[in-house]
């Protein structure tokens, strides 16, 4: 309905030889303001040069549609409309028929996305960055998908250079301990009490006759298995696993320096190759081969990318931690030199997080002493209240994750309140125990609590559209919630079953679709709508 008003305005303006696009229409939070209002008339006031309420008074009587009841003027210049209830009645039928089809769209027209996220280095465990980057890339590929966009969620893994080096002589060192002989763990390695699960893996396995490579395959091999794990047990799986090694092993990596050094925009400076990313927006020309001749980080991942261009995605998203941010203009440099479109590829920066308990900030596990992992969280507060809390904020802004509330059993906490809603029409619809029904009238449905969540229940489908077009899971979270809340304030005021039989079947009805309405909002966040609590 927002978009047919906003169709609506732009026909009327159109008519009238005004061009303007950039039409707001929101839902009023005083309910005497209407189910929509619109601004318009107040925007397009200094382009006019007329007043605001005698624009309104022109839009308003162009305005003839049969799902409006009425249109009035408020001052100083909003257009409030009034739907008809038919058409918010229709939209119960509309839900209980699509059920879990309920919101799909097919905005993105099949086109073929990639999405890239987490690819945490294979040296470690994943931490508590690494699990809001998992949650969003993984609800996003939800969303996009849903929306009507064919979706490739990918995981990169650096099996390649010095990070790799250093894993092997960090698990190399904590197997000298073992055999007491050689060097140690160097000072720089790696000290997470899974390299010395490893090192114990390969003594058990080997003893003293150690094959070549064996620290460094069987490093990543244990590491990137617990990794992939980790993530299934997050509620995150990959279509695509790509690792850099095979983007060497391929000839990628020596395929791209080809080309960037035919492109023009190499250089040679103190031994080492240059790009010359300056001149495409980034603030310093980047090293690509270091002076000792081995590659820096950057020439793999621009061929990482180059890769995934030729793969002909209609777009790629990579989702980046906080420290990342100054690599994104030396990478779309790079995109522009091989001739690839930049704006092809968006970058979303997932911004940082403070585990927070008793106003407290919590940064070791006391379990291992190390920085909190994934598994860690989830074991402390759940995977549901994890994944939810981590949706509930923009990725743009840094968050503190309440351990204290994500635990509670109340309705202070948010993914509780919202499941117990789903979970309390659930009970409702067992002891009903007959069969909901799609009906022709919703006459008992006349409340201004009724009325406020058939609306909410028709913005479904335009916040699904605008969560996936600005790429913003927590849109829908923010959702679900004001639907939960909407409904236990009817639960509260009105009785669903009784002894009116029509007044039944319409609530009935009304609350199938609600719940039908959560639980797809919950599958997109990755989150289980619960029958029982």
């Amino acid at each position: 309905m927002k978009e047919k008003i906003q169709d609506i305005l732009k026909t009327i303006l159109n008519n009238n030889n005004i061009d303007f696009d950039d039409i707001i229409v929101e839902i009023p939070k005083d309910k005497n303001n209407g189910d929509f209002s619109s601004n318009i008339a107040m925007q397009l006031a200094k382009t006019l040069k007329k007043n605001p309420m005698d624009i309104a008074s022109s839009i308003v009587s162009s305005i003839n549609d049969n799902d409006i009841e009425k249109v009035e003027i408020a001052r100083p210049g909003f257009i409030n409309f009034y739907l008809k209830k038919d058409y918010l009645y229709t939209n119960i039928n509309e839900i209980l028929e699509k059920k879990d089809d309920y919101g799909k769209c097919n905005i993105g027209n099949q086109k073929r996305v990639n999405i890239e996220f987490v690819s945490a280095n294979p040296t470690g465990v994943l931490h508590l960055g690494h699990a809001r980057g998992a949650a969003f890339g993984s609800a996003l590929s939800n969303i996009l998908k849903f929306s009507g966009f064919n979706v490739t969620r990918e995981y990169y893994i650096n099996d390649a250079g010095n990070q790799i080096n250093k894993l092997e002589a960090s698990i190399k060192g904590r197997y000298n301990e073992i055999i007491k002989s050689g060097e140690g763990i160097p000072e720089d390695g790696y000290h997470g009490k899974e390299i010395i699960e490893i090192a114990k893996n390969v003594y058990d396995e080997y003893g003293l006759d150690i094959p070549d490579n064996i620290f460094k395959e069987k490093g990543l091999q244990f590491l990137l298995d617990n990794i992939k794990n980790d993530l299934k047990n997050f509620r995150v799986d990959f279509d695509v696993w790509t690792s850099e090694k095979s983007i060497y092993e391929r000839g990628l990596v020596n395929e791209t320096l080809d080309l960037l050094k035919k492109s023009g925009y190499t250089y040679e400076k103190d031994e080492a190759l240059w790009l010359k990313t300056t001149l495409f927006g980034d603030e310093k020309n980047r090293v690509l081969v270091k002076k000792d001749k081995t590659n820096t980080y950057f020439l793999p991942d621009i061929a990482y990318h180059m890769d995934k261009y030729n793969r002909n995605f209609d777009y790629l998203i990579n989702v980046f931690g906080a420290d990342h941010h100054g690599y994104i203009p030396r990478l779309k440099a790079s995109i522009e030199i091989l001739g690839n479109d930049p704006d092809k590829l968006s970058v979303e920066i997932i911004q940082m997080v403070r585990l927070v308990k008793g106003n407290q900030e919590i940064k070791m596990s006391k379990r291992t002493g190390n920085a909190i992992s994934i598994n860690d969280l989830v074991e402390e507060v759940g995977l549901d209240a994890s994944r939810y809390f981590f949706l509930m904020r923009s990725i743009e802004t840094q968050m503190d994750f309440d351990m204290d509330l994500a635990t509670k059993k109340s309705n202070e906490n948010p993914v509780y309140y919202v499941q117990y809603a789903y979970a309390r029409i659930c009970s409702i619809l067992r002891e009903y125990n007959n069969k909901v029904e799609v009906l022709d009238s919703y006459g008992s449905l006349d409340s201004e609590y009724a009325n406020s969540l058939l609306i909410k229940l028709n913005e479904f489908k335009d916040t699904v559209k605008l969560s996936a077009l600005k790429r913003k899971p927590h849109i829908i979270t923010n959702y679900v919630y004001d639907l939960a809340s909407l409904f236990h304030t009817f639960y509260a005021h009105e009785k669903v079953l009784s002894d009116n039989v029509e007044s039944t079947r319409e609530k009935v009805a009304l609350i199938k679709a609600i719940s039908i309405v959560i639980k797809n909002c919950l599958e997109l966040l990755g989150v289980e709508a619960k029958e029982r609590m």
